[in-house]
């Protein structure tokens, strides 16, 4: 007896089928775009890690990787380059001595300030001859997109990764 999975695609399904593709299309050409325009790089996971640092200031390990939906040992490995590069220092937690927390060095406000410049200025540059309520409309689909992938993520690790 066949089945038919019930995630496979349905083919016959144009705007699906063709947002899937733009989406793919989309992760490849902001690679392109930001290796190539003299935008200060950073790389993704190191510039969410500051970026998250920024917003709730010093955190330890398992902090960041609950914000972040990634396991915990993925920050180990992803932070240890930005301690070593001086953008985020190891600070005493002040409810427990014996642990430490992350932070956002001087440094690396610096540097994520640099790099989310160059960021929104590219971003500008792209929208330019957009009117301002489809760059509004765009950020908020956009978002809402996210926030869906986000729960979706969630409801998988919750159910064991099924």
């Amino acid at each position: 007896m066949t089945t038919t999975s019930p995630q496979a695609p349905d083919l016959t399904d144009p705007v699906h089928t063709q947002l899937q593709y733009q989406l793919a299309l989309f992760a490849r050409r902001m690679e392109q775009v930001r290796g190539s325009d003299g935008v200060a790089a950073l790389v993704r996971a190191a510039y969410l890690l500051l970026e998250r640092l920024e917003r709730l200031g010093p955190a330890n390990v398992k902090a960041l990787a609950d914000a972040l939906g990634v396991d915990s040992s993925t920050v180990t490995r992803q932070v240890a380059p930005l301690v070593a590069a001086g953008l985020v220092g190891r600070v005493q937690d002040p409810a427990d001595r014996r642990a430490v927390r992350l932070a956002l060095t001087p440094l690396g406000a610096g540097r994520l300030a640099e790099v989310r410049a160059g960021r929104t200025e590219l971003t500008r540059r792209l929208v330019d001859g957009w009117p301002p309520e489809e760059q509004r409309a765009f950020c908020a689909l956009l978002a809402r997109f996210n926030h869906s992938m986000e729960e979706y993520t969630a409801g998988r690790q919750g159910a064991g990764g099924a």
